[in-house]
């Protein structure tokens, strides 16, 4: 009968159908086992409860709650640690059944548990995000005109582009959903001369939030609320709804309710631009999938990712007429690296801030969801939209030139520089 350790190297070579696996494993007794001569990455792997626990179920779940709790470490670089982490999750499907995260999301999103789980995640410390945030600490993908810019620029080029995108004018009244720490918001009224509000879960985002729009002086154009988009009160009455990186929060089942309050507050004929995470294919958002239960435990608690068909049946059903569908899931891979390696620059501030293990955290997360979004496993896409409630045809720009300041085409390619 084999043992344990055995079973687990046979099991790996068979579910890698001979593609190669750059990793060395050392396990708990100091035997070693190389599956390529040329090795990239080390894993020391501490106890046999782990592999049996890979044998059972998914790898990826495994090996990112070993990485964060110090039970497997590994040397190498995030690129190739992660390409070997795709090898062993291949080995290692997920066998979680799909019935059960169905549960999950009868269980999520009342306002009290959507209140907990953004202040898991965004209230982490202000000062954390501002060392690998841009200096407009903005949360959300990047826009790339190039692939060479830096992350300041990168957002700055992304803030403008959702302006021009939703065609902004003066005076406009723009409701943000998901604010941030209100980096959208300060550039829409700076440079658009837009009346905004802004609401957020976050506590500590709404406090620097309204902060920054005090010193900024733009007070008295932005107002900043810490409220649920369910509790906004307006009717009619907003000109423009942005909601940028927000709607990976609402939940399945609240589609309906969240474009619903987006067509209460919109005045007729006013647009919306829905920015955030979508699933790259359509069977995604049904099952349990490798990282899903590392990313519900540890990164986005209840956080769900539907399907752009989904998005676009939902809009349709509330009387927002889509007018626009642009997917930046390459900008988003190349944005994720810019955050880890700023990130990993400032090493020693951020374990001092929040530990070593919400360091490792937010490391292996943001490498891994590069390597997610630049191997098409997810998607980014911007909806916008018109409230279109009449028979007559909303008024809208006949054609998408306004859009963008010139027209240039390059291909995208990723750059991992020394990550």
């Amino acid at each position: 009968m084999k043992d344990l350790r055995t079973n687990f190297l046979d099991h790996v070579k068979k579910g890698l159908n001979g593609k190669p696996l750059f990793l060395r494993i050392i396990f708990w007794d100091g035997h070693e086992y190389a599956f390529n001569q040329d090795i990239r990455v080390t894993m020391h792997i501490s106890s046999a409860k782990l592999i049996s626990r890979m044998l059972m179920g998914s790898a990826l779940d495994v090996l990112g709650e070993g990485y964060v709790e110090g039970t497997i470490g590994i040397d190498g670089r995030y690129q190739d640690i992660l390409a070997v982490a795709e090898g062993l999750s291949d080995a290692f499907p997920a066998k979680k059944p799909r019935s059960g995260i169905f549960r999950k999301y009868h269980a999520a999103h009342s306002k009290s548990r959507d209140a907990d789980a953004i202040h898991y995640h965004y209230d982490v410390s202000n000062d954390f995000y501002k060392l690998w945030l841009d200096r407009n600490m903005v949360y959300s993908c990047g826009y790339f005109k190039t692939g060479a810019e830096d992350i300041d620029t990168a957002q700055e080029q992304k803030l403008d582009h959702i302006c021009r995108k939703l065609h902004l004018q003066p005076g406009e009244k723009l409701l943000d959903i998901g604010c941030g720490w209100g980096g959208l918001l300060s550039w829409a009224a700076t440079h658009y001369g837009i009346q905004g509000v802004g609401v957020t879960l976050s506590e500590q985002q709404f406090a620097y939030a309204k902060e920054r729009m005090e010193r900024e002086g733009l007070a008295d154009r932005v107002e900043i609320r810490l409220q649920d988009y369910r509790d906004i009160p307006e009717r009619d009455y907003f000109d423009k709804v942005s909601s940028v990186g927000m709607f990976e929060h609402v939940g399945r089942a609240k589609l309906g309710e969240y474009f619903g309050v987006i067509n209460r507050v919109l005045r007729e004929g006013g647009w919306v631009m829905n920015h955030g995470i979508t699933a790259s294919q359509q069977d995604d958002e049904d099952g349990h999938h490798s990282g899903s239960d590392f990313m519900d435990k540890y990164v986005f608690p209840d956080g769900e990712i539907p399907h752009l068909w989904r998005l676009v049946l939902e809009m349709a059903g509330q009387d927002l007429e889509v007018l626009d569908v642009e997917n930046l899931r390459p900008h988003y891979a190349q944005t994720l690296i810019h955050w880890v390696q700023r990130l990993e620059a400032h090493k020693d501030k951020a374990i001092a801030m929040v530990g070593d293990k919400r360091y490792r955290i937010w490391t292996i997360y943001m490498a891994g969801c590069a390597y997610a979004f630049w191997r098409n496993w997810s998607a980014l896409h911007q909806v916008l939209a018109v409230k279109q409630g009449g028979a007559e045809l909303t008024p809208r720009p006949w054609e998408r030139h306004y859009q963008y300041q010139e027209d240039s085409f390059r291909l995208a390619a990723p750059d991992w520089g020394d990550l």
